[in-house]
């Protein structure tokens, strides 16, 4: 009787596998998934994992791709002729960019805000004790490139520390000379300091999340100093599923996608005409 099990099992496995082949030769196969191309800057990275969870159950058969670079990065792959159906950027800059090129479906709707903080090394290497501390000689600081939205935006946030009492108005030309790193997403400057090769960094509120919080320290920006980050969105041209396109950009507008994005530590869109 014992000879019969390793027959009887192997059966079974190849039941098992050939089954799903009867099933499409029936005609019931599980239809083809269809893909949305959703390039989005990489501080989105968590925020749009979920939103785009979210909007695949509604969606039977569909699956969001999302292409996650800083949106310098994403404006130019557009520009060669990559072929996206939604595009998110972190600034106005990069999505003016890519509608002066006539790669816009539509015109970009604002869907979130965000602003800046300083983080060093739980350890503290460089013994960073407040803001000032950055301008110190021999302190590793790490930022995103000027061409990257964060980078940007913390260059604009150093000339307005220069203005404020406290800092002196040579305080940004002294941070600035620590830069030892300039990155191409500010994913990759928070990396760096969490794995201690950076005494500073400066990234997005969001950027601190669950997993990387435990590993540094935040510094917060004066009120008024952080200049806010406004995330525009839009349809783009040539897309392959534009119907679905416009309907993610719809969950990104809409309550429910307005309270993922708060929940991953961005703020919400700001409406026209709101006090």
């Amino acid at each position: 009787m014992s000879r019969w099990v390793p027959l009887l099992a192997a059966a079974i496995v190849a039941g098992a596998w050939t089954a799903p082949a009867a099933i499409a030769a029936r005609g019931v196969a599980t239809p083809p998934k269809h893909e949305l191309q959703v390039f989005a800057a990489a501080s989105l990275a968590d925020a749009f994992g979920d939103v785009g969870r979210v909007f695949e159950r509604s969606r039977e058969g569909l699956v969001v791709r999302l292409n996650l670079a800083g949106s310098q990065q994403l404006a130019a792959q557009l520009a060669q002729g990559a072929v996206a159906d939604v595009f998110a950027s972190a600034d106005e800059r990069w999505m003016e960019d890519v509608r002066s090129r006539g790669l816009l479906l539509r015109d970009a709707a604002p869907f979130a805000q965000n602003r800046l903080v300083v983080i060093v090394p739980r350890t503290n290497p460089a013994r960073i004790g407040r803001l000032q501390d950055l301008a110190r000689g021999g302190i590793k600081l790490v930022l995103g490139a000027d061409a990257v939205p964060v980078g940007r935006y913390s260059r604009m946030a150093l000339r307005s520390l220069a203005r404020s009492p406290g800092f002196g108005p040579d305080f940004a030309t002294r941070v600035l000379r620590n830069v030892v790193s300039e990155e191409e997403n500010v994913k990759a400057v928070a990396s760096k300091v969490q794995l201690g090769e950076a005494d500073a960094g400066i990234v997005y509120h969001s950027d601190v999340t669950a997993s990387i919080a435990r590993f540094v320290r935040v510094f917060e920006l004066p009120e008024g100093v952080s200049p806010i980050a406004s995330y525009p969105i839009a349809l783009l041209r040539g897309g392959s599923e534009p119907d679905a396109a416009r309907a993610f950009v719809q969950l990104v507008l809409s309550t429910e996608g307005q309270r993922i994005l708060v929940r991953h530590g961005l703020m919400p869109r700001a409406v026209p005409g709101a006090p």
